[in-house]
């Protein structure tokens, strides 16, 4: 798939993958986190990072690569690679990583991500841990073997219905996997001064990689852009149903944001999935977080715990939610959200009038 030099110059030097997702000559955002998540993990270890790009006329977006931390890109460019497929990019992954021996494989959890990196990871025969909300390296001692494993990756994410948080490890085997949702980690600015290689690897492929074809693509772009609102006012199930989600709204507008939800009033059919927050919704870091009737679970937490400033409006004084808030409100949302909404509103008029 390339050349044996290449491979032999990788293969001694240790490294961190990522999986680079692209659509219409755009590089996912995810991917470029994990490439700086990457960064900052191999500075630690001296490991290289390296960019796994497949496509067709991407070249370009190579560089982009390089310039949010990677020290390489592998880049296989073939026209059965211009839109995914499962089988075809599976097929250049394996091959290249029992090739290389990569250390480490971060993959973004989008529906592609998904669907990619278990194929990989049972292909290599190695652990895959999903939607991790941290990564870290560690040691890890194991008490039978009377050994200390050094430098592992840490794989951080809640487990058990959110009940705690689990750090899983992989020992025995590589590389070590993990997929990592959109948002969770921050993305590094460009460094147009960085440089880096572009290694260009020649895909080879078996007829039975092409049994799906893709006849028609087509693309609906999310109206809802949770991720980059500078506010965001979500409510959970103490909302009691589509009037008081109209208060959120009315908020949202005033104070020029979105409006996001908890899993419990998605699931309650009030609102749409794209307004999700959380582990398994959108992983946002606003300047203001209005929590309104969410509890706090951990899920949900995992979503939004890095915003800057979190109001918390509850009922129950011990919600989880008061835990991470900056700002508490014991109280009932259909009361104090009218409250806010009306001074705001008092206080735009008096601006106006003042001007």
């Amino acid at each position: 798939m390339s050349t044996s030099s290449g491979r032999r110059e990788m293969a001694e030097q240790k490294s961190i993958w990522v999986f680079i997702e692209h659509t219409d000559d755009h590089i996912a955002d995810v991917s470029l986190e994990l490439t700086g998540k990457a960064r900052e993990l191999a500075d630690q270890l001296g490991y290289e990072v390296v960019g796994l790009l497949c496509g067709h006329d991407v070249d370009a977006l190579a560089q982009d690569v390089i310039h949010h931390g990677a020290n390489r890109v592998l880049l296989a460019d073939h026209e059965e690679l211009a839109l995914y497929r499962t089988l075809p990019y599976a097929r250049v992954a394996i091959a290249e990583a029992r090739a290389r021996k990569p250390e480490i494989f971060l993959i973004g959890g989008t529906p592609n991500g998904r669907d990619f990196a278990p194929r990989v990871a049972s292909a290599l025969r190695c652990g895959l841990t999903a939607d991790c909300t941290d990564l870290q390296i560690g040691d890890y001692y194991i008490k039978k073997e009377d050994k200390t494993y050094k430098d592992l990756l840490y794989q951080i994410r809640p487990a058990f219905g959110g009940n705690l948080i689990a750090t899983i490890v992989n020992p025995h085997t590589r590389p070590q996997m993990a997929t990592v949702r959109e948002g969770v980690m921050r993305k590094p600015a460009a460094d147009a001064a960085r440089h880096g290689v572009v290694e260009k690897v020649t895909p080879s492929f078996e007829p039975g990689d092409f049994a799906l074809e893709v006849l028609s693509r087509q693309v609906r772009k999310s109206t809802v852009k949770l991720k980059d609102a500078p506010v965001i006012v979500a409510g959970g199930a103490g909302v009691a149903g589509a009037e008081e989600f109209a208060l959120l709204r009315d908020l949202a507008n005033l104070l020029g944001g979105e409006v996001g939800a908890s899993r419990a009033a998605v699931d309650a059919g009030m609102i749409d999935r794209a307004h999700q927050v959380g582990q398994t919704g959108t992983t946002v870091r606003p300047r203001l977080y209005i929590a309104a009737g969410i509890s706090g679970a951990i899920q949900h937490r995992a979503g939004m715990d890095q915003s800057s400033k979190i109001i918390a409006i509850n009922t129950d004084p011990n919600a989880p939610m008061f835990q991470i808030a900056h700002y508490r409100i014991v109280g009932d949302v259909a009361e104090v959200l009218p409250m806010i909404i009306k001074s705001l509103r008092e206080r735009s008029m008096d601006q106006r009038d003042a001007e």
